[in-house]
């Protein structure tokens, strides 16, 4: 059972949320936290599998509160649940310990996806702010220092969509490949390129 912490100054939100996984075979809400310091504070003492952080929190923001988590606790995984669709909010919410950065305008199915894939000790990110990051290691890492010559034909391929922004299904189906396929490769791809490793100081971010 993956247990959550749901970190959110709107009330409704947080009952939206909280409805919609405890529905779930796999996973439970086991508290609440309206501001950056409840929520800081809780996770802390709890110790969710995984905090759903939204960014704008009186007292404290998630921001902050997600790095003040991470240094203390790196077990806790945090998924960054925002309105901010921008590369800035992106950049600084990786680099403060986040394993996802998903916007509230996306369906539920795909922050119920986030919540298992970090869990399994993957990263997530909407097919945009992937394209993003993608955009920002390519400007930064030099020619010589590419990693992606490591990467197989195939994970070359898939890295070109995912660059473009496309979903794991589009991909999936311009493939003829099973979604846990190009996931799979996806994972490979991040592995490969450094981009799960946190501490990496060649990361964009």
């Amino acid at each position: 059972m993956i247990s959550v912490l749901i970190a959110d100054d709107h009330s409704i939100v947080r009952s939206g949320i909280k409805l919609m996984i405890n529905k779930q075979h796999d996973m439970k809400v086991i508290d609440e936290a309206q501001n950056g310091e409840e929520v800081v504070y809780k996770a802390l003492e709890k110790c969710p599998d995984i905090v759903i952080m939204d960014l704008n929190m009186p007292k404290k923001s998630g921001l902050l509160a997600t790095k003040q988590i991470n240094e203390k606790n790196k077990l806790i995984k945090i998924i960054v649940l925002t309105m901010h669709d921008d590369k800035e909010y992106l950049f600084r919410v990786l680099q403060a310990g986040a394993s996802g950065y998903l916007l509230k305008s996306h369906d539920e199915g795909d922050l119920l996806e986030a919540i298992r894939a970090v869990h399994h000790g993957e990263s997530f990110l909407y097919p945009n702010a992937t394209k993003l990051l993608m955009e920002e290691y390519i400007k930064i890492r030099p020619a010589e220092e590419d990693d992606r010559q490591k990467l197989t034909g195939r994970e070359q391929e898939v890295l070109s969509y995912l660059a473009k922004g496309f979903t794991n299904r589009e991909i999936a189906d311009t493939m003829y490949l099973s979604i846990k396929t190009i996931e799979a490769y996806r994972s490979k791809i991040m592995d490969k390129l450094k981009m799960n490793t946190r501490q990496d100081p060649s990361r964009p971010y």
